[in-house]
């Protein structure tokens, strides 16, 4: 039963409806890059948007709300699934226009992260985001970053219309099967779900190419930041082998930006639902992301990190050392001579690290004291990396015993995720959900994306 309140002011809506919105996650950085102009509201800039940290350490955020909380649909695992006793509520396309440039002039965003339920129809309700759209960027000349959800089952008009006026789109998957979805999600397919995922893809394509032949640069093309989309992880049974694999396939075949997961909060009392003695899978969510990580930046592959054999990751060891571990065949390796891809293998060295000592070494023979300059988490490293053909010292060859020195680090973590008193979005930078301020070197790591 949908209890939908009426003469609400808009603060109460925005107090309903951001709650209504805070297991949507968008801890994403904007991938657009547009200064501001005299008559013009906001900038949008590559550092980041969406409750993050740019690359200087600076805190970015967005106003993250849903247009609406009433929906069509009964999703087992949604606090807004149709037949949920709660209260409901809308925006109208002008009070978001209203919210978004007042909290921007007061300095509290940076952006708009818009999502929504179904209010009577997809078309319905993607013609109203559009119409909000429209007016923040013609209207009121906002240029600051939006990152908007694609409403599955909309009018493929509707979506190009958005993705003219978005910096990011997004459609989410959800669960990572179509059983799953039949299964908990009975009013949405994968079909639908896939269909505009796909259309932005080729509009992103086709706006290239445009742009290439054209020579001009528009004040806005088609999603210039890309697309993301979502999956729940824990809400049913697949393993962490078919999680990744799905998000592999979706980079390869739709050029995903990104793929977030999202731990299952278990906010509805449904036979259908799994228990959740420990609370949410904060530390099976964690391994995803870093996990989602090596894939994107590392040159890892899915079927490198599990098998069907062995489809779910190691709760004492990050995917990356856990990897290393179970191929000492291919190590150690010599920072003055191993390739820019082999060093990425390297527990302990990051994308920048990598980078810097193939450019140290041209003009210098590097020992550890230069790695640990160049940002090499050593107490990682030391296993696996020589300079000029010695380890950093002497250290057994024996897989279980250099897994249990570096699980040592991992157990700490682990507990702290596990053990989490709150539930809490996840950011790029702060993936351990610890309450203690970070220390200097995990800031750094942080920073430089070192795993």
């Amino acid at each position: 039963m949908m209890l939908i309140q009426e003469n609400l002011t808009l603060q109460q809506k925005l107090e309903i409806l951001t709650d209504a919105a805070k297991y949507d996650v968008a801890c994403t950085s904007s991938g657009a890059d547009r200064k501001g102009k005299k008559g013009t509201m906001g900038s949008a800039v590559p550092a980041g948007i969406c409750h993050s940290f740019s690359a200087d350490g600076r805190c970015i955020s967005l106003l993250k709300i849903l247009f609406t909380n009433e929906c069509i649909y009964d999703c087992r695992y949604c606090v807004n699934r149709s037949s949920n006793d709660t209260v409901r509520t809308s925006f109208t396309p002008e009070e978001v226009c209203t919210l978004t440039m007042e909290f921007y002039r007061r300095n509290y965003i940076e952006g708009l992260f818009l999502s929504s339920g179904i209010l009577h129809s997809p078309d319905y309700t993607m013609e109203l985001i559009c119409r909000t759209l429209y007016q923040l960027r013609r209207e009121h000349h906002f240029r600051g970053y939006i990152h908007v959800k694609a409403i599955p089952g909309a009018d493929p008009a509707l979506i190009r219309q958005a993705g003219f006026l978005a910096d990011r789109m997004s459609v989410n998957l959800e669960l990572p099967t179509a059983d799953g979805l039949r299964l908990l999600a009975p009013g949405k397919t994968r079909e639908k779900i896939l269909l505009p995922m796909r259309q932005i893809q080729q509009g992103i394509q086709t706006g290239k190419q445009e742009l290439a032949l054209s020579g001009n640069r528009r004040e806005l093309a088609f999603v210039p930041a890309g697309q993301s989309t979502q999956m729940i992880v824990g809400a049913t049974g697949e393993s962490d082998y078919q999680m990744l694999s799905v998000a592999e396939a979706l980079y390869r075949k739709y050029e995903l930006k990104r793929v977030f997961y999202s731990a299952f909060v278990k906010v509805n009392d449904d036979s259908l639902l799994p228990a959740l003695p420990g609370g949410p899978p904060l530390l099976r969510e964690h391994r995803l992301y870093q996990a989602d990580w090596l894939l994107r930046y590392y040159g890892f592959q899915a079927g490198e990190l599990l098998s069907e054999e062995r489809p779910n990751f190691n709760v004492l060891l990050d995917p990356k050392c856990d990897w290393a571990v179970r191929h000492l065949e291919k190590f150690p390796v010599e920072a003055n001579r191993a390739d820019y891809y082999t060093l990425l293998r390297v527990p302990g060295v990051g994308v920048r690290s990598a980078k810097r000592i193939v450019e140290a070494r041209r003009h210098a023979v590097l020992d550890f004291g230069d790695l640990k300059k160049f940002g090499v988490v050593l107490k990682r490293a030391m296993y696996f990396i020589t300079c000029r053909g010695r380890l950093m010292m002497p250290v057994p060859w024996d897989q279980d015993r250099i897994a249990a020195q570096l699980a040592g680090e991992e157990k700490c973590r682990a507990w702290e995720i596990s053990h989490g008193n709150d539930y809490r979005q996840m950011s790029l930078f702060d993936d351990f959900h610890v309450t203690a301020s970070p220390t200097k070197e995990d800031g750094a790591q942080a920073v430089f994306g070192v795993i």
